[in-house]
C-alpha cells in the first residue's frame, strides 16, 4: 500500500512538472506569437493560458494586435481590472497615441485624464485636441520647439501652426538649427531649415561637407558671411572641429571671429572651451573668458577646468552661474565648499558640508571626511518578520515580477517590480528587498533598498553573494576585495547572466576580445564564448584583467576603475600634467558614464570595506593622487574591457 501511494505521488509530481512545462512553453509561444504578429496563434495559446499568472500578458498582448478595432469599454475593462500592473498605463499609452493620430478626440479627451506618466507623442497630441477649440493654446507648443533632437509626427502639426500664425521667428528657427547642429545631426537641421522664409536656407550639401571634414572646409571654402546661413555655416564648422582638434578650431575662429557680432563670438568661444575643457587644453579657462551666455553644461566643464588648474576663484565663478537645479547638485556643492575652504572662508564651507555628510554618495563621503569625521554604514533599524515577507510575497505585481525573472525576461520583470513598489514606505522597500536576495534576484533588492529615505539596511543596498569565488580570487590575485565588489555591483548588481547592449557579458561585464586574451594568458583550454556567464569562470577571467589594469596603470585603483569601463588608453590619456586628487581625476573624466562610474564604484567600496570589517581606509586615501604618466607600458589589449 505504501509503496502504491509513494508511486502515485510520483506520478502526480511528474504530472505537475510537465505541465508547468507545458504552460511555460506556451507562455512563450504566445509571446513569439505576438511579436511576429500571428494573431491565430496567439489566440490558440490564450485559451490555454487562463488562469495563468501572466494571463494578463496575453490578454494585453490579444488587445494590442487588434487595437485599431477593439471596443472602448474592453481596453477600459482591461485597464481598470489591471491597475496593480504597468500593463495598464502601456495600454493607455497605446490607446492614447492611436486615438490621437485617428483624430478621436472626443474619446482622447476621455481618457487622457487618466495618464500617469509623460510622454511627448500624447503631450503634442493633446496639444492638437486643445487648439481646436482654443487657439491660445497653441503657445504652449512653442517650448517643444527649442530641442536639439527629433520629435514625434505628432508635434509637427503643432510647429506648422506655430510657423503659418508667425508665432516661430527667423531667430527661433536659427536657435533650433543650432541645438540640432550642436548634437551633430546636419540632417535634422536641412529639416528645420525648411521653416526658414524661401533664400535664407543655409547649403544642406555644406553642412553634410562639414560634419566628416570641417577642417577642409574651413581651409578651403569660402562662406558668404554677409547672409545668416553663411555665418551659421561657418560657425558650424568651427563649432564641429572643435569636437576633435579645439586648438585648431581656436585658431580658425580667431581668423574668423571679426566678421561676427559680439553674441555670436561669445557662443562659438564657449563652444570651443567647452570641447577644450573635455580635453583637458590648458587654454580651456582662457577661451571660457572669452565665451558669453555659457549653458549649465559648459558652466560645470569650466569648473572642471578651473578644478584641474587648481583656480578656485575659477570654481566659484563658474558655479555661481549655474542654474539652481544644477548648482544643488552634490558635486558642486562639494566643490564649491572646496573652493570657499581654500579661499579661506571656512564657515561658509562648513556650512555646505554639514548638510551634504548626510547623504549616502561619492560627495557625501567626501564631505564627511573633509569635516573631519569617519565614514561609517547607518545602523539597520528595521528587519521584516516572517509576516512581512509573506504579505509582500503574495502581491501580485512581486509574483508576476519573480515569474517574468524566472522566464528571464529582465526588463518586464523590472517594470512589474517598480510598477509595485512605487507607493511602498520604508519598512515595505526593505522587505521587498529581502524578498528579492531570497529569490536571488540581486539588482531589484539593491535597489529596492537603495530607495530608502530614513531607515536603511546597508547589508542589502551592498550585497555581497558569490564571496567563496570572489574572496578567495581577488586573495590570489592581490586585490582589494572591497574595491572588487563595488566594481561589480556598478557592473551588474551580481547578476550572473547580466548582458549589456554593447555585448559584455556576466557579473564582470567581459567583452569577447577581452574575455579570449585573458583566457589565452590563463592557458584555459577549450575555451567557449558561452562559458562567460559561469560564475567561477566569468570571475577568474574578469580579476585577472583588473589586475592586469590595475599593474598597467601603476596600482591606482581610480584610474583602473576608469580603464575596466573605458579603456586603458583613454584613463591615461585623461591623466594631468601636474599630480591631482584622485576625486579631480574622476571629476574631469570626459564621458559621462565613466565619470560616474568611477565615483560609484570608488564610493561602493569603501562601504563594502565596513561591511566586511577591514581596516577603513578613507575615501580621500583610496582616491590618492594621480600624477602625469610614470611609464609607457601599454597594455597587450585595446580599449574595451
Amino acid at each position: 500500500m505504501m509503496r502504491s501511494l509513494l508511486l502515485w505521488a510520483l506520478l502526480a509530481l511528474l504530472s505537475a512538472l510537465a505541465s508547468a512545462a507545458s504552460q511555460d512553453d506556451d507562455f512563450l509561444g504566445a509571446r513569439e506569437a505576438f511579436r511576429v504578429g500571428d494573431s491565430r496563434k496567439l489566440e490558440l495559446y490564450a485559451q490555454r493560458l487562463k488562469g495563468h499568472l501572466l494571463e494578463p500578458y496575453v490578454t494585453y498582448w490579444r488587445l494590442r494586435t487588434r487595437l485599431d478595432a477593439a471596443n472602448p469599454e474592453d481596453i477600459r475593462g482591461f485597464i481598470h481590472s489591471n491597475r496593480d500592473s504597468p500593463l495598464s498605463e502601456r495600454l493607455r499609452k497605446d490607446w492614447l497615441k492611436l486615438l490621437g493620430k485617428n483624430q478621436q478626440w472626443e474619446l482622447f479627451e476621455a481618457e487622457l485624464p487618466q495618464l500617469l506618466d509623460d510622454d511627448i507623442e500624447i503631450t503634442c497630441y493633446s496639444l492638437q485636441s486643445r487648439v481646436r477649440t482654443d487657439t491660445l493654446a497653441l503657445r504652449e507648443a512653442r517650448p517643444l520647439w527649442f530641442v536639439g533632437r527629433d520629435l514625434p509626427e505628432s508635434c509637427t502639426p503643432l510647429f506648422n501652426a506655430l510657423a503659418a500664425s508667425q508665432q516661430l521667428s527667423s531667430d527661433d528657427i536659427w536657435t533650433r538649427i543650432r541645438l540640432v547642429l550642436e548634437a551633430g545631426q546636419a540632417g535634422l537641421a536641412g529639416r528645420v531649415a525648411e521653416y526658414l522664409p524661401q533664400g535664407q536656407m543655409p547649403d544642406v550639401k555644406a553642412l553634410n561637407l562639414i560634419s566628416s571634414n570641417p577642417g577642409g572646409y574651413l581651409e578651403k571654402k569660402h562662406p558668404d558671411f554677409k547672409s545668416r546661413a553663411g555665418r551659421e555655416t561657418a560657425m558650424f564648422a568651427v563649432h564641429r572641429l572643435a569636437r576633435t582638434s579645439p586648438q585648431q578650431a581656436a585658431a580658425h575662429w580667431a581668423r574668423l571671429e571679426e566678421r561676427f557680432n559680439a553674441e555670436d563670438r561669445g557662443y562659438v568661444w564657449g563652444l570651443i572651451a567647452y570641447y577644450g575643457a573635455m580635453r583637458h587644453d590648458a587654454n580651456a579657462l582662457a577661451w571660457f573668458a572669452r565665451a558669453a551666455d555659457l549653458s549649465d553644461l559648459q558652466l560645470a566643464w569650466k569648473a572642471r577646468a578651473a578644478l584641474r588648474a587648481r583656480n578656485w576663484e575659477e570654481v566659484l565663478s563658474a558655479i555661481s552661474g549655474m542654474t539652481q537645479k544644477e548648482s544643488e547638485d552634490a558635486s558642486w556643492r562639494y566643490w564649491e565648499a572646496r573652493a570657499l575652504k581654500a579661499l579661506g572662508k571656512s564657515e561658509e564651507a562648513e556650512a555646505i558640508l554639514e548638510p551634504l555628510a548626510a547623504e549616502f554618495n561619492f560627495y557625501g563621503q567626501l564631505a564627511t571626511e573633509e569635516l573631519g569625521a569617519k565614514i561609517t554604514s547607518p545602523a539597520t533599524l528595521f528587519k521584516p518578520s516572517a509576516e512581512d515577507l509573506r504579505a509582500v510575497s503574495q502581491l501580485p505585481g512581486i509574483r508576476r515580477a519573480l515569474e517574468l525573472y524566472r522566464f528571464n525576461l529582465r526588463l518586464d520583470g523590472i517594470r512589474e517590480w517598480l510598477w509595485t513598489i512605487r507607493g511602498f514606505d520604508d519598512k515595505q522597500l526593505l522587505t521587498a528587498a529581502e524578498v528579492a536576495r531570497r529569490h536571488e534576484i540581486y539588482d531589484r533588492a539593491i535597489n529596492t533598498a537603495d530607495r530608502t529615505v530614513a531607515m536603511h539596511d546597508f547589508s542589502l543596498r551592498y550585497l555581497a553573494p558569490y564571496r567563496g569565488v570572489l574572496k578567495v580570487r581577488a586573495g590570489e590575485l592581490g586585490l582589494d576585495e572591497a574595491w572588487v565588489y563595488g566594481l561589480i555591483r556598478q557592473e551588474s548588481r551580481f547578476i550572473a547572466d547580466a548582458r549589456s547592449r554593447a555585448g559584455a557579458s556576466g557579473l564582470m561585464q567581459l567583452m569577447p576580445a577581452t574575455a579570449s586574451w585573458v583566457a589565452k594568458k590563463l592557458g584555459l583550454k577549450d575555451w567557449r564564448w558561452s562559458q562567460v556567464t559561469e560564475i567561477d569562470t566569468n570571475v577568474s577571467l574578469g580579476t585577472y584583467y583588473l589586475r592586469h589594469v590595475l599593474d598597467t596603470l601603476d596600482g591606482q585603483p581610480v584610474l583602473a576603475s576608469a580603464a575596466y569601463n573605458a579603456g586603458p588608453g583613454r584613463a591615461r590619456s585623461w591623466r594631468p600634467g601636474t599630480a591631482i586628487e584622485g576625486a579631480m581625476y574622476a571629476e574631469t573624466i570626459p564621458f559621462n558614464e565613466t565619470r560616474d562610474y568611477v565615483k560609484k564604484v570608488m564610493s561602493n567600496a569603501t562601504y563594502y570595506a565596513h561591511s566586511f570589517g577591514e581596516q577603513i581606509q578613507s575615501l580621500k586615501q583610496r582616491l590618492g593622487v594621480i600624477g602625469p604618466r610614470l611609464r609607457d607600458r601599454e597594455p597587450a589589449l585595446g580599449d574595451t574591457p
